[in-house]
């Protein structure tokens, strides 16, 4: 780690842009993200007690792994292989079809040290890794945060083959808003409350996490999926899968309940919740995480300039 403590001008040209943002170093980018509680949710430490229900389907009777019906509401159990076909299905439409999307995500998770932060919503833009179906391009991301109150207006560029790899972030607040920290996506900055790093964003990823996942409990016999249909989100009736997991693994991502919502007409997974094991019997699961993709537009034109802080339409320093 760098000892440097003073100001400097850092040019971007690797962005495309002629204006020069300010840039702190990393002294102050300590004090000034310490203050302003990291660059994504406010630091650990600080446990947000909210309930977070899993979606209750009313009861569907195990009969020793044959299918289950429930008439009330249509809920079905059924194998693992099809969460897995309808996962691989929506990678291979997003590879193949998605280029790029806007959407406002809500986010909720325990960060790394398990402890659960407050839930955040953001505007975001994605282009891709698979640009005209072509894979192993940069991924794109601007983000721009409107809860918790905290982080509100904070916003974060990050160019996977720019920058040197670094995020650029514009803090919430009268200080943060003065200037532009670099930041590497993994280091202990841009890491606090955080889960995963923000090289992990997006529902690409968030796709292939689960068919890792579901890879690995295909043939377990103490693992089953409850299907529902006409599951509402954003208004529209979709699909609702849950697994449930008779008892723990020794997986580090271990669960007993997860929640995927897909929309099958988009072949798009909008929606993933996991809950841990309850501390007493009977006790609520605790939130691991939730990822929310709502207002989807796939393939809007995206240019150099929306991953741009030059961008009018941004706050960013010049």
């Amino acid at each position: 780690m760098t000892s440097e403590t003073s100001t400097t001008e850092t040019d971007l040209t690797d962005s495309g842009s002629t204006r020069t943002p300010r840039t702190i170093g990393i002294a102050a980018v300590c004090f000034v993200l310490g203050i302003a509680v990291g660059w994504f949710l406010r630091g650990p430490g600080k446990p947000n007690t909210t309930a977070v229900a899993p979606t209750s389907i009313g009861p569907v009777a195990n009969s020793g792994g044959e299918a289950s019906f429930n008439a009330e509401n249509d809920s079905q159990e059924v194998a693992m292989s099809e969460v897995l076909k309808l996962a691989e299905g929506s990678l291979q439409h997003l590879i193949e079809h998605v280029d790029g999307y806007t959407t406002r995500m809500i986010k909720h998770e325990q960060d790394r040290s398990g402890v659960l932060q407050e839930p955040s919503e953001m505007f975001m833009k994605i282009q891709t890794r698979h640009v005209g179906g072509e894979t192993g391009q940069g991924l794109r991301a601007y983000l721009r945060f409107e809860t918790p109150e905290s982080a509100k207006g904070r916003e974060v560029i990050w160019i996977e083959d720019q920058n040197d790899g670094q995020m650029l972030v514009r803090e919430a607040g009268f200080i943060g808003s003065m200037m532009t920290a670099k930041l590497d996506p993994t280091n202990f900055l841009a890491m606090r409350g955080q889960r995963y790093p923000i090289t992990e964003i997006g529902l690409t990823n968030l796709v292939e996490k689960l068919i890792e996942r579901g890879s690995r409990d295909i043939d377990n016999p103490d693992v089953r999926v409850i299907r529902t249909p006409r599951h509402e989100f954003d208004g529209k009736p979709l699909t609702l899968l849950q697994i449930q997991r008779a008892s723990p693994s020794d997986q580090p991502d271990d669960f007993s309940l997860a929640e995927v919502v897909i929309d099958e007409d988009r072949q798009l997974i909008v929606s993933f919740r996991s809950f841990g094991w309850p501390e007493t019997e009977g006790g609520a699961p605790p939130l691991i995480e939730s990822y929310e993709y709502h207002d989807l537009v796939l393939n809007p034109k995206l240019t150099d300039l929306d991953f741009d802080p030059a961008n009018p339409e941004y706050t960013f320093p010049e």
